[in-house]
């Protein structure tokens, strides 16, 4: 399977003039591949081809004296940016047909040079190399010194150079891994785990044990508040303006980075100590438009159970989503009776048939894990799961995915 590895760039002041014209470069023909594709539609002519627009947008307007300062840059970067609007035009036209799954991409729209995130990307051909100290050497830019913080387990097919809204640069490295190797490195195991995700504790394992919520956004709240008023009380288009507006950015990313180490590092200690893992498909877009929506986005649910998935898939685990609509919480896990609903304020509660004292939390993720068929019997057999409803689809949720092209 292909995974990408990010790396910090620090590029000098030189450099980044060159990767901000090559940025603006990659703009310029995508927003121009945009705007031939809407002129055809609107004149009822056929789409351009990928190779006409190649010739008519980058061969024939470099010799331009208005385009001229396209040959600046690496004509692979320009090639790729063309690409981009090839595919948001064919994952489109993919979604209205119904063939393409996940929710519904609206068309293409043009870039910004106002937009928080830039990159471009770099193919084999493109002669980029990794030098002997160790900086990552890239056409008409040069060699950026970068910070290695693992090793490459293969050589890269590509690379994307990605500058955030906080003015940091990455690399993006796509590496075709060895699923036989990466299976290898895991431990041999017989463990299997069901999960509870909440807000109280983030997660509670059917073993018994909580993991506390870090709350990121919430411990942050002060300081970010603090820092987007005194960005409102600047003059726009100021460069104080700017300076408090990447002070605001640089805050979120704070936030933003420390979420995403620690469901790394949860997911992989999970998918480290279990062959199987069971977890609740949650509607997290439902919840997300509740009173609860700011505790459901600090959580990071749907980051944490994609991070569940790639993982399972590449070291050889097992991931098991039961449904949604699954009474968890209203059954009880010792004799199987189901209770009825409880509001949420109910933390604990007993059994009328067996007299069982249950935590709600870790009663849910028992029944979690026996409703994947992960549960073992008094007798050692699997216990079966059981009908699970099918799921149904939410309305008015039809977003457009952006993509993490620096995962």
């Amino acid at each position: 399977m292909q995974l990408r590895y990010s790396f910090r760039l620090y590029p000098d002041p030189g450099q980044q003039r060159a990767l901000a014209k090559a940025f603006g470069c990659a703009r310029v023909i995508y927003n121009d591949a945009v705007r031939a594709r809407e002129d055809a539609r609107t004149a009822g002519l056929p789409f351009p081809t990928a190779g006409q627009l190649s010739t008519r947008l980058i061969t024939d307007a470099k010799r331009t004296s208005a385009r001229s300062w396209l040959g600046e840059v690496s004509a692979v970067v320009l090639q790729q940016s063309l690409r981009d609007a090839e595919t948001a035009y064919r994952n489109f036209f993919a979604s209205l047909k119904g063939d393409r799954k996940g929710p519904r991409t609206g068309a293409p729209r043009f870039k910004s040079r106002k937009d928080t995130r830039q990159s471009i990307r770099f193919t084999a051909n493109a002669r980029w190399s990794i030098t002997d100290k160790k900086r990552l050497n890239l056409p008409k830019i040069g060699a950026v010194k970068v910070k290695w913080s693992r090793a490459l387990p293969a050589t890269p097919t590509s690379v994307t150079v990605v500058k955030d809204a906080a003015g940091r640069f990455f690399a993006s490295f796509v590496i075709d891994t060895d699923p036989a190797a990466d299976a290898a490195r895991m431990p041999d195991t017989v463990r299997t785990v069901g999960i509870d995700l909440g807000l109280t504790h983030f997660a509670v394992l059917s073993t018994g044990e909580k993991i506390d919520s870090p709350r990121f956004l919430r411990r942050a709240e002060k300081k970010l508040k603090k820092a987007q008023r005194e960005m409102s009380r600047k003059q726009k288009a100021s460069k104080n303006r700017e300076k408090a507006r990447l002070k605001v950015a640089r805050a979120h990313a704070h936030v933003a980075d420390a979420r995403r180490e620690f469901h790394h590092q949860l997911s992989t200690r999970l998918i480290s100590e279990n062959q199987g893992i069971a977890v609740e498909d949650l509607s997290v877009k439902a919840l997300a438009r509740t009173k609860l929506a700011k505790s459901v986005h600090d959580a990071g649910w749907s980051s944490f159970l994609g991070m569940l998935q790639y993982k399972a898939e590449r070291y050889g685990r097992t991931l098991v989503k039961i449904g949604r609509f699954e009474p968890t919480s209203q059954t009880c896990s010792a004799c199987g009776v189901k209770g009825g609903p409880k509001p949420l304020d109910v933390r604990e509660w007993t059994c009328a048939a067996c007299g069982a004292v249950h935590d709600r939390d870790h009663n849910a993720a028992i029944n979690v894990k026996t409703a994947a068929g992960l549960a073992v019997s008094a007798c050692g057999a699997p216990v079966r799961p059981g009908v699970i409803p099918a799921q149904r689809e939410e309305t008015g949720s039809h977003g457009i995915p952006t993509g993490n092209r620096a995962a």
